[in-house]
């Protein structure tokens, strides 16, 4: 327990709900981002998350995306206040009874089946652009800024993953990909810049532990704070599957569930390969300059998919 940590979120519930905390905790092990606190009062229970003011828009984003999740019908914690406090960003929500997913004893198969079900209404739900980061609340329209080699477009994405498979290839040497793979590789991003996709909103991080379930077995969503405008449903369904390759993410028999949930098949999760692929290069290069010590994890990942992609 962070006394420090408990002692800001009942200062900031307190100014807020004009009431005196009377006991508070800290949520840990279920998030690396944030930090998550329960604050009671006599009269309300809320939830206060924090981090460094910089974190502020991500919040702005989540408040955005949890506002449209709830008006198309899926259950989550309402949005009561997003700000800055000196050098922290804050967000503070209703508390929603039950069990965290990855605590509940309710039936693992019939969340992820629920899950699938509200993925696909996520993926209905009108949005503009590309990106993780939300530019335009009022018309939904989200963007990437844009990075050498690439002006922020989906297009500039793609191209530079393709641009970026040369001969000095740092994959190449990373043994990710040799030369001829490469050549491959390059191929089936072609075909996926050619191809015509349907962009929606993301939440960008569906597991269990974004979920809580109450006691009827209804499945509340949380933590949109890797929400983004991508390809439907590629994007969300390419981090369940990840997730379940490492060893994290769903049970074949819960994807089964999941994807049941959602209306598709097991054979379509076999046409997305290309683009998981496309993701976890696209994410190898982004530590290569931003995060040397993700380097070989995510080197070792992509080296996975290729093999699974190419075979």
């Amino acid at each position: 327990m962070n006394k420090t940590v408990l002692s800001a979120a009942e200062q900031i519930a307190q100014d807020f709900l004009k009431e005196k905390a009377k006991n508070s905790y800290q949520i840990t092990g279920k998030g690396i981002v944030n930090e998550v606190c329960i604050v009671e009062t006599d009269n309300n229970k809320v939830v206060i998350r924090m981090n460094s003011k910089d974190a502020y828009s991500t919040f702005v984003k989540e408040k955005w995306c949890i506002k449209q999740a709830l008006t198309a019908g899926i259950p989550s914690p309402k949005v009561l206040s997003v700000a800055i406090s000196g050098e922290t960003a804050y967000m503070i929500q209703t508390f929603v009874d039950g069990e965290n997913g990855l605590d509940t004893e309710k039936d693992r198969v019939e969340i992820w089946k629920q899950v699938g079900v509200y993925l696909q209404m996520i993926h209905a739900i009108p949005v503009k652009g590309f990106g993780e980061n939300l530019d335009d609340a009022g018309q939904g329209v989200f963007y990437s800024p844009p990075h050498p080699g690439s002006d922020g477009s989906w297009l500039g994405y793609v191209n530079y993953n393709i641009n970026s498979l040369t001969e000095h290839d740092q994959l190449i040497e990373l043994g990710v990909i040799n030369k001829t793979e490469s050549k491959r590789v390059r191929e089936l991003f072609e075909n996926i810049k050619n191809e015509k996709f349907k962009f929606g909103l993301n939440h960008g991080d569906i597991s269990l532990k974004n979920t809580i379930v109450n006691e009827e077995g209804q499945v509340s969503l949380l933590d949109w704070g890797s929400a983004q405008v991508s390809v439907v449903p590629h994007e969300d369904i390419n981090e369940i599957w990840k997730c379940q390759l490492l060893g994290g993410g769903p049970s074949s028999q819960e994807l089964s569930a999941f994807l049941e949930g959602y209306g598709l098949k097991e054979e379509d999760l076999t046409k997305m390969k290309p683009f998981m692929l496309l993701r976890a290069f696209d994410k190898l290069r982004w530590a290569i300059d931003q995060s040397p010590d993700l380097i070989e994890p995510f080197a070792k990942f992509a080296r996975r998919v290729v093999e699974m992609t190419l075979d």
